[in-house]
């Protein structure tokens, strides 16, 4: 596995790649690739029902309401009506604050 550079950004592989380095030398790509989809699916999971994850440590995922606002074009300077959305918000915790 090639290390991540200061400035590199993870992506899905990388994140892969460091799960099955992390389980083991018995442990498959094919494995690894399913233990983090399974994280990722339980997480969608997890804010579409209770519209909350919170993990001790790592941080909180939560649903935030953003309202209807009048936003401009930057090419052409119009003014256009943004519709209402929801979003997701992360916020780290104290242990992952602490680690960086």
């Amino acid at each position: 596995m090639k290390e991540a550079k200061k400035n590199k950004r993870w992506n899905r592989v990388d994140l892969v790649e460091h799960v099955q380095k992390e389980m083991g030398k018995d442990t498959t790509k094919a494995l690894a690739e399913s233990a983090v989809g399974a994280v990722l699916d339980g997480l969608k999971t997890g804010i579409r029902k209770a519209s909350t994850v919170q993990l001790i440590g790592f941080g909180t995922f939560k649903v935030v309401h953003r309202k209807a606002r009048i936003g401009v074009n930057p090419k052409t300077g119009e003014r256009l009506k943004i519709k209402a959305s929801k979003s997701v918000r992360f916020s780290p915790g104290k242990a992952l604050k602490d680690s960086l």
